[in-house]
């Protein structure tokens, strides 16, 4: 697939690394050409400098033939004139923008062929602020990720000595809970991935990626760890997009403050949000988070947009007594860094959006991409269409069914007359056409065979 990509920043650069690796054609343009020659010394890419939304640096990327544009600058206005450009001079396909400003997300109806023809919006403080909510809600975990709009969730929690399935064999965790459905995934042991079979034992410090309906999270991590008590306050460092979309989401159901430095911004998020207190000042002030009780505090949040300032807040609340801290981290190669020590969970929003992208580029009817391991491994939600005739997968058990190397199938979707089902996947559940599959990969080089495998032949059509 031919695929241009504006923007060689952290999110335009990691998705051309990705979608390269899976042998697309991929074209990058930029105004910054330092950054541009950086990215093509390290990847097999074609790079164009220039403005993005201008038509002559279009065509000299190869616009005309182009399947679809990725436009992925700091820019709302660059990203959107892009795409329209695009699509009125060159008939593009598929054209996806990163829109940021809630001002625009605000009014969906402008996004349409006839306005601003934009296929798909990805959003990341949106994004990132969901991310964050589904750890708050699961109180321990270390990665909670939606599929089938939730009815199942992909978790990933760190193993204690204590833990009830800690140092046995996983075949007892259906004996421990003959009531809970559940599978694990995968588990990653000082960085190296062992794929889970009944004989494998689960030790302490192992990070295991289980799978399961919604409301059984806590039943299975409570077999991996002793339960933390839910959360109830939270302390946000940061009151942009961010921080202010998350706090919308959480003050009607948490206690939430949030520390803005910026006068002006602190009283419009006084305005905005009716049931979150706004403090003014700086969340590395240690005289201001004493006097928040920050040892009361269940969550310490930093979400502004220096890295430093948000390591150092997160440190000074850690060590003041905030039970748990999150910081956002905008560089990846931080990620590794921070995370585990006295910063809990460090998130990156580039890896985030990248999974939101990858849906939508992906071969395939693919309903959710989910970037895990730093970007290393996986999750896929796909769905299953044809027949035994013209799939490699529908009609099939599970253990029958041709996975790569390092992939498992962890749970089935399935709409039924009563509603939508979960089923976890047991070596003989066959898979149906319109099963909506989850799919785990260790290592995420096979995706392309994943893809292959879920497309059908051609007597579906």
């Amino acid at each position: 697939m031919k695929i241009i990509i504006l923007g060689a920043g952290q999110v335009g650069g990691t998705l051309a690394e990705t979608l390269t690796s899976e042998a697309n054609d991929i074209v990058v343009i930029d105004t910054d050409e330092t950054r541009l020659r950086e990215l093509r010394d390290r990847i097999d890419i074609g790079v164009v400098t220039g403005a993005g939304s201008h038509p002559r640096t279009l065509i000299q990327a190869g616009i005309e033939d182009a399947e679809m544009l990725i436009a992925v600058t700091n820019n709302d206005e660059i990203n959107m004139i892009a795409c329209q450009v695009a699509h009125s001079l060159f008939h593009t396909p598929t054209k996806i923008a990163r829109v940021r400003a809630k001002a625009y997300l605000e009014k969906p109806e402008l996004f349409q062929n006839e306005r601003i023809p934009i296929d798909v919006l990805i959003s990341p403080e949106q994004l990132v602020s969901d991310y964050i909510s589904r750890l708050i809600h699961q109180p321990g975990a270390l990665q909670v990720l939606d599929f089938a709009g939730g009815e199942a969730q992909l978790v990933a929690v760190r193993a204690y000595y204590g833990g009830p399935l800690v140092g046995q064999e996983l075949r007892f965790l259906r004996q421990h809970m003959p009531s809970v459905e559940t599978r694990v995934a995968a588990i990653f042991r000082r960085n190296r991935a062992i794929m889970p079979e009944g004989s494998t034992v689960i030790e302490a410090d192992d990070e295991v990626f289980f799978i399961a309906a919604r409301n059984d999270i806590r039943a299975v991590m409570s077999e991996l760890r002793k339960l933390e008590r839910p959360y109830r306050r939270i302390l946000i460092a940061g009151g942009g997009n961010i921080g202010a979309g998350l706090a919308r989401k959480l003050e009607r159901s948490y206690s939430v403050k949030i520390i803005e430095f910026n006068r002006e911004r602190a009283q419009q998020l006084a305005e905005q949000l009716r049931h979150t207190i706004i403090l003014y000042g700086s969340a590395s002030d240690q005289d201001l988070l004493l006097q928040e009780n920050i040892e009361d505090t269940d969550v310490f949040l930093a979400l502004t947009n220096d890295d430093e300032a948000n390591i150092m807040s997160s440190m000074l609340a850690k060590r003041l007594g905030a039970r748990k801290v999150m910081t956002l981290i905008n560089n990846p190669a931080y990620v590794d860094l921070v995370q585990g020590g006295e910063i809990d969970i460090a998130i990156s929003p580039q890896l985030t959006t990248i999974g939101s992208l990858l849906t939508h580029v992906r071969r395939g009817d693919m309903v959710n991409v989910h970037s895990l391991r730093r970007g290393a491994a996986e999750a896929i939600e796909v769905v299953a269409h044809g027949d035994k005739s013209n799939s490699k997968v529908v009609g099939k058990a599970v253990d029958a069914v041709d996975l790569p190397q390092g992939a498992t199938i962890g749970a089935i979707v399935r709409e039924g007359e009563s509603g939508t089902k979960v089923v976890i996947a047991h070596d003989d559940t066959i898979i149906q056409s319109g099963d909506h599959v989850i799919v785990f990969l260790v290592d995420k080089k096979y995706t392309r065979d994943v893809e292959k495998l879920f497309q059908v032949g051609f007597s579906f059509f």
